[in-house]
């Protein structure tokens, strides 16, 4: 008998069996993977996650893997330019990081296992065990091997977007919008460029940045409804959007890039949130909650949440308070904490602006003090509410001189047209 069953150990799971563990509660993780492993990624830590693998103790293991700092980001919509930087955050985080897959999971599920989490690799879960109404357990096997049952008060699934745990208890969707876009990515030699972010004219974007082993990942994005066309020849399609987006960091591709894994092609799920508790039973990272990959926050808010369940948790499993308490306030902190990203996500990622944020970026990126307050929204140390506050807009359009036409302080239907 375990106090809980994490099912997944990625991401959100490692991390959150770690802390769960480290608490004194007897935990079993399971995955269908072993490690290390790869999964579809964008790599991207925002200094906001870099601080909780800081305080993990993590951070000192991630970086030695030799995946190299990034202190200068650019990024483009469209005409609009900004690049810069964060400030450093209270812990004196000055660079964001973008580790390979194989090596950031690999670091988050051993530091579960050394927190005393009993692991359990190539499990498949085939079902929830149940006590009446409640989820009491998992069953599953390893291979080809007998089923095993497990049980437990507190059953997590940390196991993706395609979470049998989601499914196994019926988690409704209660808010979503359907995915925009495909993504194909690799990863490249010859590809010095730095950090880029740019998404240009015609509904397309590419993204790079420097990863380990002295590669970097090249992304590109279109809408899902080129994706056939495109898949017919990827190598000429990646090369086709860098060009036409950046002609310059094109030929640079074309002149000394070269690809050295294969592609990774990806029609991303919507975006959604699901109901994340019920009797017995939680989510946490993609399985509850989920938005396109454009901002590059999925792993970061992985980490936040699992942090937050695992508070929250563990007052339940001390019997300090119910579940029936702390599962709904899990919930509901982790939609109000993440609403502002949420909703920017599914705005900008339709690889178009609205007339609100194409004023309110292009305005930013005329103000270099604005523009580091960017850079700052971007990484999750900035408040959102400051940076697009109606007075602040107010101020940073006058400052600027931004034309009184184009001046938007509210993100209403109204500011849209």
């Amino acid at each position: 008998m375990y106090d809980v069953i994490v099912v997944g150990t990625r991401v959100a799971g490692a991390p959150l069996a770690m802390l769960l563990a480290r608490q004194g509660f007897r935990v079993l993780a399971v995955d269908r993977a072993t490690f290390p492993s790869d999964t579809p990624s964008t790599h991207y830590v925002h200094q906001a996650g870099l601080s909780l693998l800081k305080t993990w103790g993590l951070l000192d293991r991630v970086t030695a893997t030799g995946c190299p700092p990034i202190r200068h980001l650019n990024f483009t919509y469209t005409d609009i330019v900004i690049n810069g930087m964060a400030d450093p955050s209270a812990d004196g985080i000055d660079a964001v990081y973008c580790p390979r897959r194989t090596v950031l999971d690999k670091v988050l599920v051993d530091a579960a296992g050394a927190a005393g989490a009993e692991l359990i690799e190539g499990f498949t879960v085939t079902g929830l065990l149940r006590d009446g109404d409640r989820v009491a357990g998992i069953r599953g096997r390893v291979g080809d091997g007998a089923e095993r049952e497990f049980r437990a008060p507190l059953v997590i699934g940390a196991d993706g977007a395609n979470s049998i745990v989601a499914k196994e208890v019926g988690a409704p969707v209660y808010e979503g919008s359907p995915a925009a876009c495909f993504i194909y990515y690799s990863y490249y030699e010859g590809v010095d460029w730095g950090m880029h972010h740019r998404t240009g004219f015609g509904e397309q974007q590419f993204a790079a940045w420097p990863t380990n082993d002295e590669l970097s990942l090249v992304a590109v994005m279109r809408k899902r409804d080129r994706f056939r066309e495109f898949r017919a020849d990827p190598d000429a399609g990646v090369q086709e959007i860098v060009e036409q987006v950046d002609p310059e960091i094109g030929a640079r591709l074309r002149d000394s890039g070269r690809r050295v894994e294969p592609f990774r092609p990806m029609l991303y799920p919507d975006n959604y949130r699901r109901r994340s508790y019920g009797p017995g039973w939680a989510l946490v990272g993609d399985a509850g909650y989920h938005k396109d990959p454009f901002t590059g926050w999925g792993i970061t808010d992985a980490f936040k949440y699992a942090q937050l369940l695992a508070d929250l948790a563990g007052e339940s499993l001390a019997g300090d308070r119910p579940f029936e308490e702390t599962m709904p306030e899990y919930q509901r902190e982790r939609d109000a904490q993440s609403a502002s990203t949420y909703e920017l996500t599914q705005s900008i990622s339709e690889l178009t602006l609205t007339p609100y944020y194409d004023s309110v970026f292009r305005a930013a990126s005329m103000s270099p003090d604005y523009s580091k307050k960017f850079f700052g929204l971007i990484a999750g140390l900035y408040p959102p509410d400051k940076f697009f506050g109606e007075q602040e807009l107010a101020e940073l359009y006058e400052q600027v001189g931004f034309p009184e036409h184009a001046r938007h302080v509210t993100n209403t239907p109204e500011a849209a047209l």
